[in-house]
């Protein structure tokens, strides 16, 4: 591995707040900038040391979250501000194009991220083609210009669990686990918390019970109920997908502060970790949960590595259970390996946050548990089906 492009001199995060929650009042940048205040403070960084901020964000449609969330944080008016929308990939994309304006020469200190205020997002509208027509709200813009390879997402997650035979209990332990670390370590990540409208602990990890579990309603099921079990099985295999399989919508915001070595040097940093590369990646527009993977794959690849074996930390943001199984098999991981503290299904899905937030989890426990040297990585895919993966080492 290189010397490094850009180096992280410290991380923050809001909670993450179910929709009409806790932040259902907040503005993206009401959200972000006490997030942001706290990131200069635990950084050591005057706000006019600060070039630029790059946020990722999915839902405000239209306008310019991240130039709001500077002037709201109080940075110099001279601050540059781009604001980003990959989806569920906003967030990582933000970072590794902040990694970007460093290397370039156009900036020495970034702060990067995601901000979602999914519970203030505007209501969305098609354009009459005429006075006398009315507006058809819709939910959801168009992922890809052909109808047939942009399904509904959870329609899409069911059809592949049916495809590759993801049970529903397979999928349900797998979100029970989620839940368990969340509960399990939730004081604890208080500490990379800042609170935000007086919440300091992510709200939507629950304790789970088999009888609960049982008892959830399916969400969707597969569009074509072909059976994935033998011939002579009966009943066939129960591959639905369960409310509890799937991310809840939500609020939340989460920065990374990001320089060159020279402007370490010269403002008196002691950075905690570095940039290693990063993979922003497009694959089956029809099946976007996978994309994560091959976003991954490129990431090692272009760290030079064969395996996840160096990755002392993964970090995936699972908006669905199967997913995350998927991502577990395609690279030989036990479950265990991954979002040890509790993934997506646990938090909830700020969509233009949700791979931030995953960021600085990784972050946090790389520099918890992991020994000086020791590689995370984060993986995010994208609606349309695009992925972005990151991979880091603690110094």
């Amino acid at each position: 591995m290189s010397d490094p492009l850009a180096l992280i001199a410290a991380w923050a995060r809001s909670a993450v707040a179910p929709h009409g929650g806790a932040f259902g009042a907040l503005q993206p940048h009401e959200i972000a900038a006490p997030v942001l205040r706290v990131l200069l403070q635990r950084a050591g960084v005057p706000a006019q040391a600060v070039d630029a901020v790059v946020i990722g964000n999915a839902l405000g449609a239209g306008g310019n979250p991240a130039r709001m969330l500077a002037l709201a944080s109080g940075l110099p008016d001279g601050c540059a501000a781009f604001s980003i929308d990959t989806q569920c990939c906003s967030g990582v994309d933000a970072v590794s194009m902040a990694v970007g304006l460093l290397a370039s020469g156009q900036a020495s200190v970034v702060i990067a991220g995601g901000v979602e205020a999914w519970s203030r997002s505007p209501i969305r509208q098609v354009r009459p083609m005429s006075a006398d027509e009315p507006a058809v709200v819709y939910e959801r813009p168009a992922f890809s210009p052909d109808p047939s390879r942009d399904p509904d997402l959870l329609v899409s997650a069911a059809d592949y669990a049916q495809q590759y035979g993801f049970s529903r209990v397979q999928q349900d332990a797998y979100a029970v686990l989620s839940h368990q670390r969340a509960m399990t370590h939730r004081v604890a990540l208080a500490t990379e918390i800042v609170p935000v409208h007086g919440l300091q602990l992510d709200a939507y990890p629950r304790v789970m019970d088999l009888l609960r579990v049982a008892r959830m309603p399916v969400a969707v099921q597969a569009t074509a109920m072909q059976s994935v079990a033998k011939p002579c099985e009966d009943p066939p295999t129960d591959c639905s997908v369960s409310t509890l399989a799937i991310a809840a919508k939500a609020d939340g915001a989460a920065l990374v502060l990001l320089a060159t070595p020279q402007a370490c040097k010269g403002l008196g940093l002691s950075p905690l970790a570095a940039w290693v590369t990063s993979a922003s990646v497009g694959g089956d527009s029809g099946t976007p949960l996978v994309v994560a993977e091959k976003a991954a794959m490129a990431a090692l690849s272009r760290a030079g590595l064969e395996s996840m074996e160096r990755m002392g930390v993964i970090e995936l943001h699972d908006a669905f259970a199967v997913q995350g199984l998927s991502f577990c098999k395609a690279f030989g991981l036990d479950p265990a390996r991954i979002n040890r503290r509790g993934g997506g299904l646990a938090r909830g899905h700020p969509i233009g946050a949700s791979g931030a937030i995953s960021m600085v989890r990784m972050l946090s426990d790389l520099h918890r548990d992991e020994a000086s040297g020791a590689c995370g990585l984060v993986a995010v895919a994208g609606a349309g089906g695009i992925g972005s993966a990151a991979i880091f080492k603690r110094l």
